[in-house]
């Protein structure tokens, strides 16, 4: 009889392959595309509308600016909580989206600054209503495995809109002769199209468990279920949102360089180009490295962009430093949520990302209200020098966090 070979002995390890993203995931993605190509189309063109057409000042964008943005993130911490007690995600997607597209008529029609302040008002809240149950239900679908790839993903579709939305407002700007309000109407279609991918193209998972009663989010007993790495996380956003003001100041900038009117897209077109392509990559590579790594590179990228566009008059300047801009955005949007997710407990996802979004908010406000003030009395160059030293303080945030984690 033979001797078996030597071979037969060894036992082949058993690699198991990562799941596949869920298709859930890839919907709410495409929701995400097709209603940031509608919102960004608009806002691309939005502040030079206000500046030029409706007369408004520096400070009046900025406060504008930042009260929408702040009005956003501060409603997520309800819709979050609703979305928590209930043990229902869907119906709050469906309500943010539509009320955002019911918005999007408002801002071709509008004649006077109350009436974009309306809209912008509006068009947040209907933001701030879907933001956190909808990323409360892709921590909820994401397998832990591949978790930053699943926010990663959702980040870059919704930046594929963000890229798309500027280049269109380029071409139709072209085309119809830099007739702002006519572009304007061509959102209202594709904010409708995000709307009907929500009722027919996502189906949302059974949370197993009985609907409870709502609470008010803000109470101390919620706060002490959350763990210190959360606050920290919190902490380490509010820096972030202090240091990135209102992407309407990119705008701004460029129509102050010199570029026309039809051309001041192009500013939103490569900021999202270059977040797009970093986004989802980023938060794949976040599944195997460390989050705060990838955090720290994005920090030194918002530094950069904030020195560029202080010291350079010139498109080529601007550019580079929008580019620059957009990498910062796809090496820190997608790792916050993924981190968020990361760091709280499974029924209190939609609580955490809406506590996480409050304090963000008011760091918007102050950041886009005091960007403002400092371009119309100090000049542009002290906005992003700002920028700059709020991003520094960040940095040394995340390097002191890991420098206690290796002692402890």
């Amino acid at each position: 009889m033979s001797a078996s070979s030597p071979l037969q002995s060894i036992t082949m390890p058993v690699v198991t392959p990562k799941p596949a993203i869920p298709r859930a995931v890839w919907a709410l993605g495409l929701v995400s595309l097709f209603m940031d190509l509608s919102s960004e189309l608009t806002h691309s063109l939005l502040p030079i509308f206000m500046m030029t057409t409706l007369g408004a000042s520096a400070l009046m964008i900025g406060v504008i600016e930042g009260i929408a943005e702040a009005t956003a993130l501060l409603v997520k911490i309800f819709s979050g909580a609703i979305s928590d007690y209930i043990g229902r995600r869907k119906g709050l997607l469906l309500f943010g989206y539509g009320l955002a597209a019911l918005t999007k008529p408002l801002f071709p029609l509008a004649s006077s600054m109350e009436t974009v302040f309306t809209a912008r008002f509006l068009d947040r809240i209907g933001k701030g209503i879907r933001g956190a149950p909808r990323d409360a239900l892709v921590a909820d679908i994401a397998p832990a495995e591949i978790r930053g790839a699943c926010f990663g993903l959702r980040q870059s579709l919704d930046t594929v809109g963000a890229f798309l939305g500027p280049l269109l407002a380029i071409v139709l700007m072209a085309a119809w002769g830099s007739n702002i309000q006519l572009v304007l109407w061509v959102a209202v279609i594709p904010a409708i199209v995000a709307v009907g991918l929500i009722v027919f193209g996502i189906k949302e998972p059974i949370q197993g468990k009985a609907a409870q009663p709502f609470r008010f989010p803000i109470q101390v007993e919620i706060f002490r279920k959350f763990s210190k790495s959360y606050w920290w996380v919190v902490g380490i956003g509010a820096i972030f949102t202090l240091a990135r003001f209102s992407e309407a100041f990119l705008v701004l900038r460029a129509q102050q360089i010199g570029l026309s009117t039809m051309w001041v897209p192009i500013v939103m077109v490569v900021m999202a180009l270059f977040y797009m392509l970093s986004a989802y990559p980023v938060g794949k590579l976040s599944d195997r490295i460390s989050r705060t790594t990838l955090l720290s590179l994005g920090l030194v990228f918002l530094i950069l962009a904030d020195f560029v566009l202080a010291q350079l008059n010139s498109i080529v300047g601007l550019m580079l430093g929008v580019a620059l801009w957009g990498l910062h955005m796809g090496f820190s949007q997608g790792i916050l949520a993924t981190l968020v997710a990361d760091t709280t407990p499974k029924d209190l996802k939609g609580t955490a990302f809406g506590l996480f979004n409050l304090v963000s908010g008011v760091s918007m406000l102050l950041a886009s209200v005091v960007a403002g003030w400092l371009w119309q009395f100090h000049g542009s160059s002290t906005t992003f020098y700002a920028g700059a030293f709020f991003s520094l303080i960040a940095l040394l945030m995340l390097y002191g966090h890991r420098a206690l984690c290796r002692e402890e």
